[in-house]
Parts: structure tokens; sequence; C-alpha cells
């Protein structure tokens, strides 16, 4: 079942940068589609993704404005829809270190509406994004994804008879979008320098493209239960300033509220229910509700050893400062120059 012709699917946080991606891929590769709402709250950025995405050209596109604290919106909006992608989260770890109440109720709260929606229509698979700061997390913004995630994994329990399968996504900054430190770092460099909130930070680091490869493979593949884990390497905050800006300072003002200098995606506890997938690590729950033997048969999975950690600080794969500077001329910005910075 890999594909999406004939299917209608729903992202929640359509507006969003992997909403947008996960778009522009969709009718790419799945001409026929049925429908695809964007379900989103936000009407300014629904409305200038629907002169991109004009009707006449893109009938099978439906805008949706909708929270996802609003079950009630949630359920019409998920009225015939095969498949979802729960891509709706506050995601800024300083506003939720602020905003606490707000982040429950978007993220653990819109978590569990999603869900009841999901059982409550003929959804059948439903992916949801999750983020390396839910593993062993020290900020809200973090627990309220692991949170999440447990959510939806646990879901898989309480379905009965419905065929319908939950799975969750799990990776690194998304490199170039909304929010993130390269185009932060891009209107920085007009002010004389970059500030490092620590010059040993390192983060794992995944493409857009990359992000909607791995949540094709999990609504494509998932038996229901997994947290899946991409390989992929990392960089260090210091290699960003200097791709971006090679001539200009760099000044370190100290971690945020909430911060890690290194960042986790399997923690030495999760090892004894992770499985190496080959281009993809799994994390399976203790107790499953299908035969693990057959799954490992399937996928040829690797059970990883037991002490196993994934960290981005000693990852064994790094993104070049030239890598990064090619990325961002080709995807990010590409009338970017480092001249005169």
């Amino acid at each position: 079942m890999n594909d999406l012709n004939n299917k209608a699917i729903l992202i929640t946080g359509g507006t969003g940068s992997l909403g947008k991606a996960l778009t522009k891929r969709v009718f790419t590769e799945f001409p026929n589609v049925k429908r695809l709402v964007i379900f989103s709250r936000d009407e300014q950025k629904q409305f200038q993704m629907a002169q991109e995405y004009a009707s006449d050209k893109y009938p099978a596109i439906r805008f949706f404005i909708g929270d996802v604290r609003d079950k009630e919106r949630l359920i019409r909006a998920m009225q015939g829809i095969d498949y979802v992608i729960h891509a709706a989260a506050m995601k800024h770890v300083h506003l939720a270190e602020y905003n606490p109440s707000e982040c429950i109720k978007t993220n653990i709260g819109g978590a569990e509406n999603v869900i009841h929606a999901c059982l409550q229509t003929g959804v059948k698979r439903v992916v949801a994004l999750s983020t390396d700061k839910a593993c062993a997390p020290i900020n809200l913004y973090g627990a309220t994804k692991l949170t999440s995630d447990k959510l939806f994994i646990a879901a898989n329990n309480i379905k009965g008879a419905n065929p319908i399968r939950f799975s969750v996504v799990r990776y690194g900054n998304v490199m170039g979008s909304n929010g993130s430190v390269i185009p932060f770092f891009i209107k920085k460099r007009k002010e004389g320098f970059l500030p490092i909130t620590s010059p040993d930070m390192t983060r794992f680091n995944i493409t857009l493209d990359s992000g909607v490869d791995m949540v094709f493979h999990a609504l494509f593949t998932a038996w229901g239960g997994e947290l899946f884990v991409p390989k992929i390497p990392s960089y260090k905050i210091t290699d960003v300033a200097k791709a971006i800006a090679p001539n200009t300072e760099q000044r370190v003002v100290g971690i945020r509220p909430g911060e890690k200098v290194h960042e986790e995606m399997i923690t030495v506890s999760d090892s004894f229910n992770t499985y190496d997938l080959g281009k993809y690590y799994t994390i399976l729950p203790t107790v499953t509700n299908w035969n693990l033997d057959k799954f490992i048969k399937e996928f040829d999975a690797k059970k990883v050893p037991e002490g196993f950690s994934y960290n981005s600080g000693t990852n064994t794969e790094w993104v070049s400062i030239e890598e990064l500077r090619s990325y961002i001329k080709e995807h990010v910005n590409t009338s970017f120059s480092t001249e005169n910075y």
C-alpha cells in the first residue's frame, strides 16, 4: 500500500513547513489524490497557501480553519478521511516555558482530540510527528511531545476491532524550517554578530524532503505502535554560523531556558525495545498487539545492543560547513551569499 491516489488525507498544522512540503509531494507523486485537507488555525497562512494551490488547478485541496483543541471541529473535518498526519504543535521551547498551560492544551489536549476524532470517524492510519526534544526531556515542550507520543502509541490498545493504526515519527531540527536557526542566522548576520548559545552545541539535522519520506514510510509500512527514528547526521551550531557568515563574530550568549547542549533521539533505556530497520530505527512498545517475530522477519529488523543510545554529540555522521552552505543556497535562500560576511 504505497499509494495515496483515490485516498483522502488530512494534515493538522498543514500550513507549517512540513505540511507544505507534504502537500507538494502528495500532488507531485499522487495526482489522483481524492482529497487533501489542510487543517490549521492561522487564517493568514491558509490564505497565502491557497494562492499557491488554487482550487481550479488543485481541485482536491480543502482548507479547514480549526484548532486541534476543538474536538468537534476535528470530527467534522475528518469525515471521509482515510489518513491523518498530525503536525500541529506549539514548538518553540522558550515560549512553552513562558506559556506552559497553552503548550499543554495544544500538544497534549490536541493529541487526545486527534486520537478520539480518528477513532470516531473512518480514519485508517495516523502518523504523529514528534521531536528529538521528546527524548529524555528537560523542557516543557519536550515533555508535552513525549506525552503526545505515548498517547498515540497507546491508542493502538484502545481501538478494539477498529483496524486503524497509529504510529509516530521522531526526528531532529528540519533544516531551514520556520523558526529554525538558519533563517534566524541569515537575518541576524546584518547586525554584525551571530548569537551562539553554546560553542559546544550540536543538533540532529534532517531536510524537509527526508522528513516527508519518513512520514510516508510510517504511513505505508507501520503495523501500529512504532516510533520511527531516522539515521541522520548532526551539525555543530558554530559550523552553521561559519557557513552563513564566515567572517562574522560569534558571540556566546548562553543557553536559553529548557535547552540542551546535545539532543538525543534514543536513550539507553529505549535500547531494550529498539530495532534497526536499515534506513530507520524503530522503538517498539513493550507489548505489541501483533506478532513480534513476524515483524522482525518482515522488515529484517535487528535488535540494537543493550546500552545503545543515539545522541547528536556522539553521532558518527556530520554535516560539513560546505554541505551546510550548499544546502542553504539550494533549499533555503537561492540568493544566499557569504560575500562581505
